[in-house]
Protein backbone atom coordinates (compact mmCIF):
# COMPACT_ATOMS: atom_id res chain seq x y z
CA UNK A 1 0.00 0.00 0.00
CA UNK A 2 1.09 3.34 -0.90
CA UNK A 3 1.21 5.52 2.33
CA UNK A 4 2.46 8.68 0.70
CA UNK A 5 -1.05 9.04 -0.86
CA UNK A 6 -2.53 9.85 2.28
CA UNK A 7 0.19 11.87 3.74
CA UNK A 8 -0.77 15.27 4.52
CA UNK A 9 2.45 16.69 4.60
CA UNK A 10 2.38 17.57 0.98
CA UNK A 11 -1.09 20.20 0.78
CA UNK A 12 0.57 21.36 4.73
CA UNK A 13 3.24 22.88 2.59
CA UNK A 14 2.22 23.79 -0.36
CA UNK A 15 -0.83 25.50 2.25
CA UNK A 16 2.86 27.14 4.32
CA UNK A 17 4.15 28.52 0.85
CA UNK A 18 -0.02 29.70 -0.53
CA UNK A 19 -0.03 31.85 2.80
CA UNK A 20 3.72 33.47 2.86
CA UNK A 21 2.86 34.52 -0.79
CA UNK A 22 -0.58 35.86 0.64
CA UNK A 23 0.95 37.68 3.24
CA UNK A 24 4.49 38.95 1.27
CA UNK A 25 1.86 40.74 -1.31
CA UNK A 26 -0.63 41.85 0.85
CA UNK A 27 1.69 43.69 3.53
CA UNK A 28 3.89 44.73 0.07
CA UNK A 29 0.90 46.47 -1.32
CA UNK A 30 0.14 47.89 2.59
CA UNK A 31 3.68 49.75 2.30
CA UNK A 32 3.31 50.45 -1.11
CA UNK A 33 0.20 52.62 -0.12
CA UNK A 34 1.92 53.67 2.82
CA UNK A 35 4.63 55.47 0.39
CA UNK A 36 2.26 56.26 -2.24
CA UNK A 37 1.28 58.85 0.87
CA UNK A 38 4.09 59.49 2.10
CA UNK A 39 5.25 61.08 -1.08
CA UNK A 40 1.58 62.44 -2.08
CA UNK A 41 2.21 64.09 1.72
CA UNK A 42 5.94 65.39 0.87
CA UNK A 43 4.21 66.68 -2.66
CA UNK A 44 1.36 68.70 -1.19
CA UNK A 45 3.61 70.42 1.73
CA UNK A 46 6.07 71.39 -1.01
CA UNK A 47 5.77 71.62 -4.51
CA UNK A 48 2.21 71.80 -4.64
CA UNK A 49 1.73 73.96 -0.90
CA UNK A 50 0.42 77.06 -2.35
CA UNK A 51 -2.36 75.41 -4.42
CA UNK A 52 -3.52 72.84 -1.83
CA UNK A 53 -3.83 75.69 0.78
CA UNK A 54 -5.46 77.69 -1.77
CA UNK A 55 -7.85 75.18 -2.37
CA UNK A 56 -8.81 74.43 1.33
CA UNK A 57 -8.95 78.24 2.38
CA UNK A 58 -11.31 78.95 -0.43
CA UNK A 59 -13.80 76.21 0.58
CA UNK A 60 -12.61 74.60 3.72
CA UNK A 61 -16.05 72.89 4.00
CA UNK A 62 -16.75 72.25 0.66
CA UNK A 63 -13.27 70.59 0.34
CA UNK A 64 -13.89 68.35 3.55
CA UNK A 65 -16.75 66.78 2.17
CA UNK A 66 -15.68 65.81 -1.01
CA UNK A 67 -12.85 64.39 0.53
CA UNK A 68 -14.64 62.18 2.96
CA UNK A 69 -17.05 60.81 0.36
CA UNK A 70 -14.72 59.96 -2.28
CA UNK A 71 -12.79 58.16 0.67
CA UNK A 72 -15.41 56.33 1.69
CA UNK A 73 -16.88 55.67 -2.04
CA UNK A 74 -13.12 54.26 -2.67
CA UNK A 75 -12.87 52.20 0.41
CA UNK A 76 -16.57 50.54 -0.69
CA UNK A 77 -15.15 50.37 -4.48
CA UNK A 78 -12.02 48.36 -3.30
CA UNK A 79 -13.63 46.38 -0.44
CA UNK A 80 -16.30 45.17 -3.33
CA UNK A 81 -14.41 44.37 -5.88
CA UNK A 82 -10.93 43.28 -4.73
CA UNK A 83 -12.00 39.77 -5.47
CA UNK A 84 -13.72 40.06 -8.41
CA UNK A 85 -11.56 42.61 -9.99
CA UNK A 86 -7.93 43.09 -8.43
CA UNK A 87 -6.06 45.02 -10.55
CA UNK A 88 -9.33 47.95 -10.56
CA UNK A 89 -9.20 47.25 -6.46
CA UNK A 90 -5.41 47.96 -6.44
CA UNK A 91 -5.68 50.79 -8.70
CA UNK A 92 -8.56 51.96 -6.37
CA UNK A 93 -6.08 51.68 -3.32
CA UNK A 94 -3.22 53.39 -4.60
CA UNK A 95 -5.45 56.37 -5.83
CA UNK A 96 -7.50 56.21 -1.99
CA UNK A 97 -3.47 56.81 -0.92
CA UNK A 98 -2.61 59.58 -2.63
CA UNK A 99 -5.83 61.45 -1.94
CA UNK A 100 -5.33 60.71 2.19
CA UNK A 101 -2.16 61.64 1.75
CA UNK A 102 -3.11 65.29 0.05
CA UNK A 103 -5.93 65.22 3.05
CA UNK A 104 -3.59 64.66 5.45
CA UNK A 105 -0.46 67.18 4.50
CA UNK A 106 -3.09 69.81 5.76
CA UNK A 107 -2.67 68.93 8.94
CA UNK A 108 0.77 67.56 9.14
CA UNK A 109 1.82 71.04 7.59
CA UNK A 110 1.54 72.21 11.51
CA UNK A 111 3.97 69.45 13.40
CA UNK A 112 7.71 69.73 12.98
CA UNK A 113 9.85 67.42 11.11
CA UNK A 114 10.86 65.79 14.40
CA UNK A 115 7.50 65.32 15.72
CA UNK A 116 6.24 63.43 12.20
CA UNK A 117 9.75 61.32 11.85
CA UNK A 118 8.97 60.60 15.48
CA UNK A 119 5.83 59.38 15.20
CA UNK A 120 6.50 57.15 11.84
CA UNK A 121 8.99 55.37 13.90
CA UNK A 122 6.72 54.70 16.32
CA UNK A 123 3.73 53.86 14.57
CA UNK A 124 6.09 51.23 12.92
CA UNK A 125 7.18 49.71 15.79
CA UNK A 126 3.66 49.07 17.02
CA UNK A 127 2.20 48.20 13.92
CA UNK A 128 4.96 45.41 13.00
CA UNK A 129 5.09 44.32 16.99
CA UNK A 130 1.11 44.09 16.58
CA UNK A 131 1.14 42.20 13.25
CA UNK A 132 3.63 39.78 14.23
CA UNK A 133 1.43 39.13 17.52
CA UNK A 134 -1.23 38.47 15.13
CA UNK A 135 -0.47 36.56 12.78
CA UNK A 136 1.58 33.65 15.03
CA UNK A 137 -0.86 34.03 17.77
CA UNK A 138 -2.94 30.45 17.99
CA UNK A 139 -6.03 32.38 20.28
CA UNK A 140 -9.46 33.19 18.92
CA UNK A 141 -9.61 36.71 18.39
CA UNK A 142 -12.81 36.87 16.66
CA UNK A 143 -14.61 38.29 19.78
CA UNK A 144 -11.76 41.22 20.06
CA UNK A 145 -12.49 42.40 16.96
CA UNK A 146 -15.98 43.64 18.13
CA UNK A 147 -14.56 45.35 21.04
CA UNK A 148 -12.24 47.27 19.59
CA UNK A 149 -14.84 48.15 16.77
CA UNK A 150 -17.45 49.30 19.63
CA UNK A 151 -14.23 50.78 21.39
CA UNK A 152 -13.52 52.93 18.27
CA UNK A 153 -16.90 54.05 17.42
CA UNK A 154 -17.20 55.67 21.32
CA UNK A 155 -13.90 56.83 20.37
CA UNK A 156 -14.97 58.96 17.38
CA UNK A 157 -18.51 60.18 18.97
CA UNK A 158 -16.01 61.09 21.75
CA UNK A 159 -13.94 63.28 19.47
CA UNK A 160 -16.84 64.75 17.69
CA UNK A 161 -18.14 66.31 21.33
CA UNK A 162 -14.48 67.61 22.44
CA UNK A 163 -14.95 69.53 19.00
CA UNK A 164 -17.27 71.56 20.74
CA UNK A 165 -15.54 71.77 24.19
CA UNK A 166 -12.27 72.41 23.02
CA UNK A 167 -9.90 71.15 25.39
CA UNK A 168 -6.51 69.78 24.43
CA UNK A 169 -6.08 67.97 27.94
CA UNK A 170 -9.17 65.20 26.93
CA UNK A 171 -7.74 65.00 23.07
CA UNK A 172 -4.09 64.21 24.08
CA UNK A 173 -5.08 61.56 26.28
CA UNK A 174 -8.00 60.52 23.60
CA UNK A 175 -4.61 59.85 21.59
CA UNK A 176 -3.49 57.03 23.62
CA UNK A 177 -7.06 55.45 24.02
CA UNK A 178 -6.64 55.58 19.71
CA UNK A 179 -3.40 54.39 19.66
CA UNK A 180 -4.22 51.29 22.04
CA UNK A 181 -7.46 50.78 19.56
CA UNK A 182 -5.86 50.78 16.26
CA UNK A 183 -2.63 48.93 17.51
CA UNK A 184 -5.56 46.05 18.79
CA UNK A 185 -6.72 46.58 15.49
CA UNK A 186 -3.78 45.95 13.42
CA UNK A 187 -3.19 42.71 15.62
CA UNK A 188 -6.46 41.52 14.79
CA UNK A 189 -6.87 42.38 11.20
CA UNK A 190 -3.37 40.48 10.49
CA UNK A 191 -4.75 37.24 12.46
CA UNK A 192 -8.40 37.48 10.66
CA UNK A 193 -6.78 38.22 7.14
CA UNK A 194 -4.70 35.05 7.73
CA UNK A 195 -7.52 32.97 9.03
CA UNK A 196 -9.58 34.49 5.54
CA UNK A 197 -6.51 33.17 3.44
CA UNK A 198 -5.88 29.74 4.77
CA UNK A 199 -10.34 29.10 4.67
CA UNK A 200 -11.00 31.26 1.40
CA UNK A 201 -7.65 31.22 -0.34
CA UNK A 202 -8.07 28.56 -2.57
CA UNK A 203 -11.72 29.84 -3.78
CA UNK A 204 -11.39 33.21 -4.47
CA UNK A 205 -8.71 35.69 -5.60
CA UNK A 206 -5.57 35.69 -3.53
CA UNK A 207 -4.62 38.81 -4.99
CA UNK A 208 -7.92 40.51 -4.41
CA UNK A 209 -7.76 39.39 -0.99
CA UNK A 210 -4.44 41.23 -0.57
CA UNK A 211 -5.42 44.02 -1.84
CA UNK A 212 -8.80 43.92 0.35
CA UNK A 213 -6.04 43.08 3.58
CA UNK A 214 -4.31 45.77 2.41
CA UNK A 215 -6.33 48.57 3.04
CA UNK A 216 -7.43 48.09 6.38
CA UNK A 217 -3.64 47.21 7.16
CA UNK A 218 -3.16 51.14 5.99
CA UNK A 219 -5.89 52.23 7.68
CA UNK A 220 -4.62 51.16 11.04
CA UNK A 221 -1.01 51.92 10.26
CA UNK A 222 -2.00 55.51 9.14
CA UNK A 223 -4.41 56.09 12.26
CA UNK A 224 -1.61 55.22 14.42
CA UNK A 225 0.60 57.18 12.58
CA UNK A 226 -1.60 60.43 13.26
CA UNK A 227 -2.18 59.69 16.98
CA UNK A 228 1.31 59.75 17.59
CA UNK A 229 1.98 63.05 16.08
CA UNK A 230 -0.60 64.04 18.72
CA UNK A 231 0.99 62.65 21.38
CA UNK A 232 4.33 63.67 19.88
CA UNK A 233 2.86 67.18 19.55
CA UNK A 234 1.49 67.33 23.36
CA UNK A 235 4.93 66.16 24.52
CA UNK A 236 6.96 68.45 22.78
CA UNK A 237 4.60 71.48 24.48
CA UNK A 238 4.96 70.18 27.86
Amino acid sequence: MNNFQNDPQPQTINTQVGLRSFLTKMYGFMTLAVLVSAISVALSMTVFQAQINALFSTHPMIMLIIFIVSMFAMIGGIQKNATRNPAASFTLLMLFAVIFGVEMSVTLALYTKAVLTGAFFAAGAVFGTMAVIGLTSKRDMSKLGTHLFAALIGLLVAQIVNMFLQSAAISYVFSFIGVLIFAGLSMWDSNNMKNMYLKYGDQVSSTGLAVSGALQLYLDFVNLFLYFVQIFAGSSRD
